[in-house]
């Protein structure tokens, strides 16, 4: 039983979190299943409940206890590393708040793991998949909106809560649009002409009607669209393409930023296109080797002669 001052505390940092710090709904939960996971167990490691002062004692045996429990659980260490993530930024939080002591917990050592490539499309595959989603059988309005979803995914490398998340403000649909992506942070990115073509075309196809504070994107019984018909939809493709499981509509955003890559774009435009608040996530994005990230550092800034 995770006791009444730690739950209050956990409450205030997780309000704090979404608040100060812009985290999504989706952070927020997952910050509060890791917490209260480890809240748990030091309660039950201890034989009490862990309130404040309690939670300022932990020690170093403690974290590896914690994290020898959380293994043998059957977490795996990419998910462990980013419960100890979650804890060392309460603790930070309570040390700046409360005065507690955190550097037993600030120095527990998270397990190392091989971070996953992203696994971008061919740029004809992701042609296919464009072609295949307009092509689909269901009502001629749906396959146009499926058309112009997954080419929103592609061509303006668009999170798929992004796209879903447009208003019929975005009509008619200029060559910029702007984008509210994680943490509320605003980004302009180019649509191309392709994508205007389908959103246009959709829009004229719609049964239902679209105004500025309207869904853009309309489930097949009116309501808002969301991410499961996409995912389907891709599962069909995938299946008539013969392409692997990892084509899936993120997917299409990796292939964005990978393919603006190898035709020449900067590291750090594809950076602000996508959103990202850091590059080496832009770097994994793209999935590509060192070798050929030197290669576009060295035309981006190239040496003078001697």
């Amino acid at each position: 039983m995770i006791s009444a001052a730690a739950r209050d505390a956990l409450q205030a940092w997780l309000a704090a979190q979404q608040a100060l710090e812009g985290a999504s709904d989706h952070t927020i939960d997952a910050y509060a299943r890791d917490l209260r996971a480890f809240l748990t167990f030091m309660t039950g490691h201890h034989g009490g409940s862990q309130g404040l002062g309690a939670l300022a004692r932990i020690t170093t045996a403690d974290m590896r206890a914690f994290m020898a429990h959380e293994r043998a659980a059957g977490l795996g260490p990419r998910s462990l590393a980013r419960r100890l993530s979650a804890v060392r930024s309460f603790y930070r939080w309570l040390s700046e708040r409360e005065g507690v002591e955190a550097t037993a917990v600030l120095s527990a050592r998270s397990p190392k793991f091989t971070r996953k490539l992203p696994r971008p499309l061919s740029e004809d595959a992701a042609q296919e998949v464009i072609d295949r989603a307009g092509a689909q059988p269901a009502a001629p309005w749906i396959t146009a909106r499926d058309a112009a979803v997954v080419t929103l995914l592609y061509g303006c490398g668009l999170r798929i809560s992004e796209a879903l998340g447009l208003t019929g403000a975005a009509l008619p649909m200029a060559e910029v649009l702007r984008i509210t992506g994680k943490g509320g942070k605003e980004r302009l990115v180019p649509v191309i002409a392709p994508a205007r073509a389908a959103v246009a075309d959709y829009a004229r196809r719609c049964p239902f009607p679209i105004t500025r504070g309207t869904p853009l994107f309309y489930g097949a019984r009116g309501g808002p669209l969301g991410p499961r018909p996409v995912q389907k939809l891709m599962a069909q493709i995938r299946a008539q393409l013969g392409l692997p499981a990892s084509a899936t509509p993120h997917a299409l955003r990796h292939s964005f930023a990978t393919h603006l890559l190898n035709a020449g774009g900067d590291l750090r435009a594809i950076q602000e296109l996508l959103g990202h608040a850091s590059l080496s996530t832009t770097e994994a994005y793209t999935g590509v080797d060192s070798a050929r990230l030197l290669e576009v550092y060295a035309r981006a800034h190239p040496q003078g002669g001697g």
